[in-house]
């Protein structure tokens, strides 16, 4: 049977816990202060990023691995896996999966599937640890990357940014639409479009932006189905234990937990951001044919 490996890169935003249990390759994306760079997960913490945001005058940029990063790695796999699937951030924000897949095409020995997850953070995560958990039940290649790409397709994301100024940075709002923005309270919902962070509505106040998200979440959930949810924090974590308080209540089987908007995707979000995302697992019988 072949010997399979799990890649990732950092805008995954796994556990210590979980990429140590299930030996998950993790690359790690940058984000750079002036002429500091800081590798996320190893150089800057999640909290260390949001309390520097605090005081430094000059905004942050963030960098995708380097294509070395990935030939290294792919090399080292080489040696002791046969196969290996690589699950990305989207391709529509970061170049990541596409310099994952050059890397992937120069190294001989291991064959590579490059997933593009066409989102981010634990979206992204969920993914990665479904795919980490195939390969302990002894799943064959093809058979985890259906399954992944079925996920893709059909996992759910919503994201409340507290300040419009970072998508104004980043392309996704006009000056005279964060103007009017900023003055009018507006909390845009936003999720990912075509690869991309669009904005899905706009929403007057942070509670009725909570209360339309986990209406779409309820719109799912109440149609039956094992779900697993994730609500998606940038340095908001009491809001977000009262979101995950308020989904345990409502639905008490859902497998519901709190996550990070980590440095890099943090740098496009800003601190204040919350979302959460969910997508339905297989069933008692490992069927996963179907529609949310």
């Amino acid at each position: 049977m072949a010997k399979i490996a799990v890649v990732t890169d950092s805008t995954a935003y796994l556990t210590k816990d979980i990429i140590e249990k299930y030996h998950i390759h993790v690359v790690p994306l940058a984000v750079n202060f002036g002429t500091r760079s800081y590798r996320e997960g190893l150089d800057l913490s999640t909290e260390d990023f949001y309390d520097m945001l605090k005081v430094e005058q000059e905004l942050p940029t963030t960098s995708q691995p380097a294509i070395g990063d990935f030939v290294k790695l792919y090399e080292e796999l080489a040696k002791e896996y046969d196969e290996a699937i690589a699950i990305h951030l989207s391709s529509g924000i970061s170049g990541t999966m596409n310099t994952s897949l050059a890397a992937a095409n120069m190294v001989e020995g291991i064959h590579v599937e490059v997933i593009d997850s066409e989102i981010a953070c634990y979206a992204q995560g969920f993914m990665v640890i479904e795919a980490a958990q195939m390969v302990t039940e002894g799943k064959k290649l093809e058979e985890i990357k259906s399954r992944i790409e079925w996920v893709v397709k059909n996992i759910k994301a919503y994201f409340v940014v507290d300040d419009l100024s970072h998508l104004h940075r980043g392309g996704r709002l006009n000056a005279a639409q964060m103007i009017v923005g900023s003055i009018l309270k507006i909390k845009p919902i936003i999720y990912f479009q075509d690869k991309k962070l669009e904005p899905f509505e706009k929403v007057r106040t942070k509670k009725k932006a909570f209360e339309r998200i986990l209406q779409l979440l309820d719109g799912d959930l109440k149609n039956g189905g094992k779900f697993k949810v994730s609500v998606i924090q940038g340095n908001v974590i009491e809001e977000a234990e009262e979101l995950l308080n308020k989904i345990k209540e409502t639905y008490p089987n859902v497998e519901v937990n709190i996550s990070d908007f980590g440095p890099v995707i943090g740098v496009h979000t800003g601190p204040g951001t919350i979302g959460i995302t969910w997508y339905r697992v297989a069933n008692d019988t490992g069927s996963f044919s179907g529609k949310i």
